[in-house]
């Protein structure tokens, strides 16, 4: 087993994706998702929030929020959407859904992905990567067709695609790190890991 922590790794997170990148790399996980008001958190921390410090400051808070035994380590992500000084969240249904993938149509936007990682209530651990996302122009017809075939899981990430899923349809370009833009940083996590001594190094 390359982990070597005495406890799995606790995610405080809902996402199967981030899951699945966890466990592919061979760190046991327990899934605690957190119960937090995103929009509060931020509203709290002031409208001049950036995109990457945002998703800094949701990750930090989830990890936070979980309550995990002595010791054990709380993994926290989160994803924002920047175009421009715009930031996008997760549509709340397929018409708002419709609305984020016609402005974003033609243009690049950036995938701000944040962790953090806490222990004992503290976060001791935080790293953003930013992603450019560049989008082919989206004809109506098209978007009509991509909303009827992925369904409902459009609400489900920011920008309304999953970039592993039909969202690569999207797309003429991509310029970044391919955990980051499903949603985790993995790189920067796992040297963290090892410098802490939970992973093989």
């Amino acid at each position: 087993m390359l982990w070597l922590a005495a406890h799995p790794l606790v995610l405080a997170s809902r996402s199967q994706v981030r899951r699945a990148l966890l466990e592919a790399a061979g760190i046991p996980i327990k899934s605690i998702p957190p119960d937090l008001d995103e929009r509060a958190v931020e509203a709290r921390a002031g409208h001049s929030l950036g995109a990457s410090d945002a998703a800094l400051l949701l990750a930090r808070e989830k990890a936070r929020s979980v309550a995990a035994p002595p010791g054990q380590y709380v993994l926290g992500a989160d994803q924002t959407l920047a175009l421009g000084r715009a930031r996008f969240t997760k549509p709340s249904d397929i018409e708002a859904a419709r609305e984020q993938l016609r402005a974003l149509s033609g243009r690049t936007h950036e995938l701000c992905s944040a962790v953090a990682v806490a222990k004992d209530g503290r976060a001791i651990f935080s790293h953003c990567e930013v992603a450019r996302m560049t989008m082919r122009s989206l004809s109506e017809r098209f978007i009509d067709a991509y909303l009827a075939a992925a369904g409902s899981a459009v609400t489900s990430s920011v920008g309304a695609y999953q970039l592993e899923k039909l969202g690569i349809h999207l797309f003429e370009r991509i310029e970044g790190d391919h955990f980051t833009i499903l949603g985790l940083p993995l790189v920067h996590l796992l040297a963290f890991f090892r410098r802490e001594a939970c992973l093989a190094a």
